[in-house]
């Protein structure tokens, strides 16, 4: 989601400036690639780039199709061999050892629900999605590109109501969370990429202290909100915070007060204040969020787990597989900046169902899988 809010504030700006775009879109990658089907650039006809669909190996060949399409006002794909050292069309050794499949498309703001108004559908809800774009390989067939949006309980909006007869596949997409690529007419090579999009993710943290504020810049790094939220006036501010999304000064009884929680949604307990964080622990308990950080040693969950049980709260199986709790992977984090390091990477691990281990010893490919049906 950052690359593509970034994308939709490169265009506002450049439809302010009366420039025109194009958007370039990987739909189909054969082999290796640095980047997957999904990723998208912006590129404006003085030539600025925004986004990327490579590791910085393509961008220069794209900016020159990008214009061209432009130029002519035509969807055009473009299909790169990385493993092809001697590509002349390429003109680099670039030795991914795959071959990507990018459309360019050009961006008429006077067609309803082109490209970037139907990206722009994103934006307008924390909720996920599904974005279908048709392509096809065949060389000078024509180009539909990025045509239907779809969300759960929200009308369709479409480019070409062909697409329409894709809604059974855009709604398995959604229900599995998965991206796929579907072949469709065999005589003119067309395919469709099913891509599912979910929100961007919510960091809420109890606490403002000085090791907060290296973990809010690396969250808005990641294109991730930020909610803060703690009882001193004195250090939830946005002067020290300036990065953060919200910022809010409160007690623990009113911690989850306009918070929303979803399944992008994390909370994290770490004010130093012990009083505080139990407190809001069980707030924390009687909701479905499903992780909760809490910072410091396994004594102090434990003393926490006590304190509860002394209250009569017991805490299950189920809701101990949501708490971590020393919080963060194990990377011999030290300093606030290490430790916020620790703290991102882990919930980047689980919010993409991974364990966070290291990639040499990862068997298989590095990237998620994206489905190639027939």
């Amino acid at each position: 989601m950052k690359e593509i809010s970034e994308i939709l504030k490169a265009y506002s700006q450049a439809k302010a400036e009366e420039k025109k775009t194009a958007l370039a879109t990987v739909v189909k990658v054969e082999g290796s690639s640095y980047r997957q089907p999904g990723a998208r650039m912006l590129v404006t006809e003085d030539g600025m780039l925004t986004g990327a669909i490579s590791g910085g190996c393509l961008e220069g060949d794209a900016l020159r199709k990008a214009l061209l399409s432009i130029n002519q006002k035509q969807n055009k794909l473009v299909t790169y061999n990385t493993s092809n050292e001697d590509d002349a069309e390429v003109g680099l050794q670039l030795g991914c050892n795959g071959i990507v499949h990018i459309l360019f498309e050009y961006i008429d703001e006077e067609v309803e629900n082109n490209p970037i108004q139907l990206l722009q559908q994103l934006e307008l809800e924390r909720k996920e999605a599904v974005i279908v774009t048709v392509f096809s390989l065949k060389r000078n067939a024509s180009q539909i590109g990025t045509t239907l949006f779809f969300r759960k309980d929200s009308p369709v909006l479409t480019l070409d109501n062909e697409a329409l007869s894709l809604i059974s596949d855009v709604k398995e997409a959604l229900e599995n969370k998965t991206t796929v690529v579907k072949k469709l007419q065999e005589e003119n090579g067309r395919e469709a990429l099913i891509e599912y999009i979910k929100p961007s993710i919510s960091l809420v943290i109890a606490g403002a202290g000085n090791d907060i504020q290296p973990l809010v810049k690396m969250a808005a790094v990641l294109g991730w909100r930020t909610h803060i939220a703690e009882g001193r006036a004195t250090h939830a501010t946005a002067k020290r915070f300036p990065k953060a999304s919200e910022i809010s000064v409160v007690k623990p009884e009113q911690f989850l007060e306009n918070i929303t929680i979803d399944d992008q949604t994390y909370f994290l307990l770490m004010t130093h204040n012990y009083k505080y964080d139990l407190a809001v622990l069980k707030l924390l308990l009687e909701t479905n969020c499903h992780y909760i950080g809490i910072l410091g040693p396994k004594s102090k969950f434990s003393r926490m787990l006590d304190d509860l049980l002394i209250e009569g709260i017991t805490v299950n199986e189920e809701q101990l597989s949501r708490i971590h709790s020393p919080i963060g992977l194990d990377i011999g984090a030290e300093t606030s900046e290490e430790i916020a390091l620790s703290i991102v990477s882990e919930i980047k691990a689980i919010a993409s169902e991974r364990v966070g281990t290291s990639l040499k010893y990862k068997p298989g490919k590095i990237h998620n899988e994206i489905h190639y049906g027939k």
